[in-house]
C-alpha cells in the first residue's frame, strides 16, 4: 500500500448567513478551492484524476453532482470527473478520507478531496423531512441535533456556564489565530459581488472575539425552555458559507511534480452510534482511530473536534482523556461556522497548518453526524 499525502490544502473565507455570499453561486464557490490550489501548485487541470466533494444538501444550485461542476466551471475543461458525497457534517472529511483511500489503494494519483455548503441559498435541510413507517418500527424517536446536544450535556451533566467557557474560548482562540496570521496561507480570498458591487471576501465573517461568558450568558436557549437546557445560538456552530479542498497525492506523484508535501494520511476512521442522541460519535471514531494507528491520546499534538455544539466537545474531551489546550487551539465552529459539506477538509486544512507551524507530528480530526455517525483522521507532519 503506497502513502497518501496532503501536498496542500485550503478554504475560503466563511461568509456569514446572507453575509457576502448571498449573490454567489454555490458551484461558482465550489471553484474557489480548485483554482487555488492550482495556482499555488502549478498543475495542468488533468494531472487532477478525480474530484471528491461533500455536501450536504445537494439540491437545486447545490444539485446535478456540484464535484464535476466545479472542476467546469473552474475552467478545468470537460475531462475532470467529480464525485458528491453526503455524510451528513462529516461530508467534507468523508470526501478527504476517500480520496486518500483510493490514493493508498493505488487506484488514482493525484485527488483533490473537500466540500461545499452554501447554507445561505440552499438551507439545511432542503434535502428531504421525512422518514418511512418503517424506521419507527426499529427507532421510537426522532430527535434533533439540538435535543441530541441537550441531552448530551445532560448525561454527562454540563452546565450552561460550562458550554458558554469553550464557547468563548473558541472565539478568543479565532481572534489570537487572526490577528498572529495563521489563517493567512489557508485562506483563499473570493472576489465576488454583492447587490451588483464588486467584493473580495478575506476574512471569515461569522466570528465574534470580543465574546465572553457573560455576553453568552444573557442569550436566549434554542432549543429548550430557560432553566431546562443549556445551549444557544452562542454555544452552537455558525450557519455559514463556504468551500475548502486539500490536493492528496502519492509520494511519487508529490516527487515527480517537485511538491513538498505537508502531512500524511495515517489512518481514517467511520462509526455509526445511537440515533437518538445522535452526536457523540467522535468519541468511538476517535478511540477506533487511535487503536488502527496503535496510538494513545497522548501521542497526538494537536486535535480538530467540530465545534457543532460544545456539549459535544466537552463530551469527548471527558471520555477520551484529550486536553482542551491541544484542541480547537486556532477557534472552531462556533467561531468561524460550520458550512456543513466543507467543514472536515478545513478541519483537516487547519490541523496541517498547526503541524507545520508549531513543528509537531501528529494531528487528529474527529466530527459528529446525523442520525449518529462519527468520522475520525490521523495525519502525520512530513
Amino acid at each position: 500500500m503506497q502513502n497518501a499525502v496532503i501536498v496542500d490544502a485550503v478554504r475560503t473565507p466563511f461568509g456569514k448567513r446572507d453575509g457576502s455570499f448571498r449573490d454567489t453561486h454555490p458551484q461558482d464557490l465550489a471553484a474557489e478551492p480548485l483554482l487555488a490550489l492550482q495556482e499555488r501548485n502549478g498543475f495542468a487541470p488533468e494531472t487532477v484524476e478525480d474530484v471528491v466533494y461533500g455536501c450536504v444538501s445537494p439540491v437545486d444550485e447545490q444539485g446535478l453532482n456540484i464535484a464535476r461542476l466545479a472542476p467546469m466551471v473552474a475552467g478545468w475543461g470537460d475531462g475532470i470527473p467529480g464525485v458528491q458525497l453526503n455524510r451528513m457534517c462529516g461530508s467534507g472529511q468523508q470526501a478527504v478520507n476517500f480520496a486518500a483511500s483510493m490514493v493508498m489503494a493505488g487506484q488514482h494519483d493525484a485527488m483533490i478531496g473537500g466540500g461545499v455548503e452554501h447554507m445561505t441559498r440552499v438551507p439545511m435541510g432542503s434535502d428531504g423531512d421525512s422518514l418511512t413507517d418503517t424506521y419507527f418500527e426499529h427507532y421510537d424517536e426522532l430527535t434533533t441535533q439540538g435535543e441530541g446536544a441537550e441531552r448530551i450535556a445532560e448525561e454527562y451533566d454540563l452546565s450552561r456556564e460550562e458550554l458558554d467557557e469553550i464557547a468563548a474560548d473558541s472565539q478568543q482562540r479565532w481572534g489570537e489565530a487572526w490577528e498572529a496570521g495563521h489563517y493567512d496561507e489557508q485562506l483563499v480570498p473570493v472576489e465576488t459581488e454583492v447587490d451588483g458591487e464588486a467584493v473580495t471576501v478575506e476574512q471569515d465573517e461569522h466570528p465574534r472575539p470580543e465574546t465572553d461568558v457573560e455576553t453568552l450568558s444573557k442569550l436566549p436557549l434554542s432549543f429548550r425552555e430557560e432553566g431546562n437546557g443549556a445551549h444557544h445560538p452562542g454555544n452552537s456552530s455558525g450557519i455559514v458559507d463556504g468551500s475548502a479542498g486539500l490536493l492528496v497525492t502519492s509520494e511519487a506523484a508529490a516527487e515527480e511534480h517537485g511538491w513538498d508535501p505537508m502531512a500524511r494520511v495515517v489512518a481514517t476512521e467511520v462509526v455509526g452510534v445511537d440515533p437518538v442522541t445522535m452526536l457523540k460519535g467522535p468519541i468511538p471514531a476517535t478511540e477506533n482511530v487511535l487503536e488502527q494507528a496503535d496510538m494513545s491520546v497522548d501521542d497526538i499534538d494537536r486535535f480538530e473536534v467540530n465545534e457543532a455544539f460544545a456539549s459535544v466537545v466537552a463530551a469527548w474531551l471527558e471520555e477520551t482523556g484529550a486536553s482542551w489546550e491541544r484542541t480547537n487551539v486556532d477557534g472552531g465552529a462556533i467561531a468561524h461556522g460550520h458550512p456543513l459539506g466543507a467543514t472536515g477538509a478545513a478541519l483537516l486544512t487547519k490541523l496541517a497548518y498547526q503541524l507545520e507551524r508549531d513543528n509537531l507530528d501528529y494531528g487528529l480530526s474527529a466530527m459528529c453526524i446525523g442520525f449518529g455517525q462519527g468520522i475520525a483522521t490521523i495525519i502525520e507532519r512530513v
